[in-house]
């Protein structure tokens, strides 16, 4: 890892202050200085990058992972995957995310750190995870889910009465308050980093999202394995009662949270200092408008109910917003109408629909990033002494978010202080305002 120089940059640092041009050197894997002005760090013996006045920013961070999803219409090519083949197909997604996977419509996307979300077979995410930790392969930082838990008759329980073989659902099945316990302490055992329950339902699963099916007592012990062991949950919480039940057990992750009262809301602002959302908005928008190719017209979705739920969730989360309760950009990005790699929709549909200012839609792709992360004191910032996992996007994201989703415009990608999409300045274009200059 040679030492860098940014220079000539437009620092938009994460934190939400208005950006300004400077210079970031990079030693090793963090950020060793970040400098105001032009040309005020030594450059003897460093690789200096010209970036002519393009944006430097934090890498960003996908709140709401699914790497074995695989770009297929339906729940049921997810779950048939053989694993062999499902591992080289995680392998690649994780690289795709990064930036360098094979796939030029998304090459260079610049997600540098994931938080997993659940994987289709059990230890999927765990090997993925230490595989790239080990540099075995290439990918973002990533936090290893569990299996999706759910009861008998819930979002995820893919077995059929003349086949109950517990191995063709796509998620692990209990019932009760043991069965809870020894399904969390065996993904515990695996090493994951977090346990995920389905609590509520999906439409295209033919479950309301309004259901939901599971005690509190399985919720319960479910937390209480986990939290012994120091590790966290996340939950599939679209009804309101789920985000309740969220919020009654210590639930740190909450998915989707579409329907809401305003008891769910308070309860969420009180929470708001150690709670995440990650509402997975772009999953709604183009399920419920853009999935006409693979049978799913908007004459459809309509009667599924994902047009009233796409209307409820965008009330529920301006109203989070304005309370201040952490929304971040994510969310089951893996089906055919929403691939992986288009994943910065999310922030557009942020400004769109949700009253964020393109700067509030980058810090909760960054700086939120870093806590949702684990790491925040070292991820998510422009800021010294922090790790150097760096986007250089050719434009002003602040002016229009939908740089973001262009390959092309991301310049360069960098994590952990290594360049896993080089930069070519000589195509950056100086795009700094007069009143950055």
């Amino acid at each position: 890892m040679p030492n860098v120089l940014f220079t000539n940059v437009r620092i938009i640092d994460g934190s939400g202050a208005q950006p300004y041009s400077g210079e970031v050197l990079v030693q090793g894997n963090r950020i060793a200085r970040v400098a105001k002005g032009v040309r005020s760090i030594p450059t003897a013996g460093i690789t200096v990058i010209d970036a002519a006045g393009a944006t430097l920013m934090p890498g960003m961070t996908e709140a709401h992972t699914h790497f074995a999803w695989n770009d297929q219409p339906g729940l049921n090519a997810i779950q048939r995957m053989p694993p062999e083949e499902h591992i080289l197909w995680c392998a690649h997604i994780a690289e795709r995310y990064l930036g360098m996977g094979w796939t030029e419509r998304y090459l260079g996307m610049g997600w540098t750190s994931c938080v997993g979300a659940a994987p289709a077979k059990p230890r999927l995410d765990v090997v993925i995870r230490n595989a790239i930790a080990s540099g075995q392969i290439k990918g973002p930082r990533y936090l290893a889910a569990s299996q999706e838990i759910t009861v008998p008759g819930g979002l995820a329980d893919e077995t059929l009465p003349h086949l109950p073989f517990p191995e063709f659902s796509f998620g692990v099945v209990v019932s009760g308050v043991e069965e809870m316990r020894a399904a969390v302490r065996r993904f515990l055992k695996y090493g994951v980093d977090a346990i995920k329950l389905n609590l509520s339902g999906e439409y295209i699963a033919g479950i309301p999202a309004e259901f939901t099916p599971m005690t509190d007592a399985e919720v319960a012990v479910a937390v209480s394995e986990a939290k012994l062991r120091g590790k966290r949950v996340q939950a599939h919480a679209r009804s309101c009662e789920s985000i309740k039940q969220c919020l009654r057990h210590g639930i740190e992750v909450i998915y989707h949270a579409s329907f809401t009262d305003e008891e769910a809301l308070d309860m969420l602002e009180a929470a708001k200092d150690r709670i995440f959302v990650a509402p997975g908005l772009a999953w709604l928008v183009k399920t419920s408008y853009h999935a006409a190719e693979w049978g799913l017209p908007p004459e459809v979705t309509a009667k599924m109910g994902y047009h009233r739920e796409l209307e409820t969730a965008i009330e529920s989360l301006k109203k989070m917003h304005k309370r201040g309760v952490k929304i971040l950009p994510g969310g089951d990005y893996g089906f055919a109408w929403i691939p992986h790699g288009s994943n910065a929709t999310d922030l557009e549909y942020f400004v769109k629909y949700l009253g964020f200012t393109p700067m509030e839609a980058i810090v909760a792709a960054t700086k939120l990033g870093g806590e949702i992360m684990m790491q925040p004191r070292e991820l998510g910032l422009v800021k010294e002494g922090y790790l150097a996992d760096l986007l250089l996007v050719d434009g002003d994201p602040l002016a229009n978010i939908t740089l973001l989703q262009d390959k092309d415009r991301i310049l360069a990608v960098m994590k952990d202080g290594t360049f896993y999409k080089q930069p070519d300045v000589r195509s950056a274009r100086s795009v700094m305002p007069a009143s950055v200059a």
